[in-house]
């Protein structure tokens, strides 16, 4: 297989990120071809569909190797599960899948091509090796069951941003649009690891966002933002 292009993601590190696409809508970013495949015939008709499958590689994890079970973040970290009857990102090959909505293709003046994208739930420079339309009437199967993960994961964590940031926020917001509702939706999934959600904890912690460095901690139900710095 051969790499395609690469992704430009709000989520400059693993944590933070979703564990599946779509649950932050408002993330945002685009898949940059490589030059050998920056021809954008290759993209034509793909604006009839609302949503694309991607097929990444698990490039951070890949190296880590991987295990026959594994324990899921959703079980809490303590139930094993085989690796196969899972989403993990440890995998015998490291390939992933992810539905994420189409936006806009992009032809730059230096020739580049971009394909834009919206609820991504992929880490910044992950490897691209193919892209294909999402068809609902092959791809939705109403009847399809699940006992594990069956619903997506609801939060209710409510998320507040200290006054002082009230200034940068208006910044932040002129350079990635929606920038306060795209933090509030990450956060409020509470990204730490899920044997700590739901415990008291006066840990900062700290997370890269787009273009900054927000710093947050979880007091109570409430996860309040201290501080946004650029990176």
């Amino acid at each position: 297989m051969q790499i395609i292009g690469h992704v430009s993601s709000p989520y400059k590190e693993k944590f933070s990120i979703p564990r599946q696409p779509n649950l932050v809508q408002h993330a945002k970013g685009y898949i940059e071809f490589l030059p050998d495949f920056s021809d954008i015939d290759m993209l034509c008709g793909i604006e009839a569909y609302s949503h694309l499958w991607l097929v990444f590689i698990f490039h951070q994890t890949a190296e880590q190797g991987w295990k026959a079970k594994v324990r899921p973040q959703r079980l809490g970290g303590n139930k094993k599960m085989g690796v196969l009857a899972t989403r993990s990102t440890f995998r015998p090959n490291p390939i992933g899948l992810s539905c994420v909505a189409f936006d806009k293709v992009e032809k730059l003046k230096n020739g580049k091509v971009r394909l834009h994208i919206e609820g991504l739930d992929l880490v910044d420079g992950t490897p691209i090796v193919d892209i294909k339309p999402y068809v609902p009437y092959a791809d939705v199967i109403s009847q399809a069951t699940s006992a594990f993960a069956a619903e997506a994961p609801v939060s209710k964590m409510n998320v507040e941003f200290a006054e002082a940031l009230t200034d940068k926020l208006v910044i932040c917001e002129q350079k990635y649009s929606n920038f306060k509702q795209f933090v509030i939706q990450v956060l409020a999934q509470d990204p730490r690891p899920v044997y700590k959600q739901g415990k008291a904890d006066n840990k900062m912690y700290g997370v890269k966002l787009v273009y900054w460095n927000l710093q947050f901690k979880i007091e109570g139900d409430k996860c309040m933002v201290y501080s946004i710095e650029d990176i």
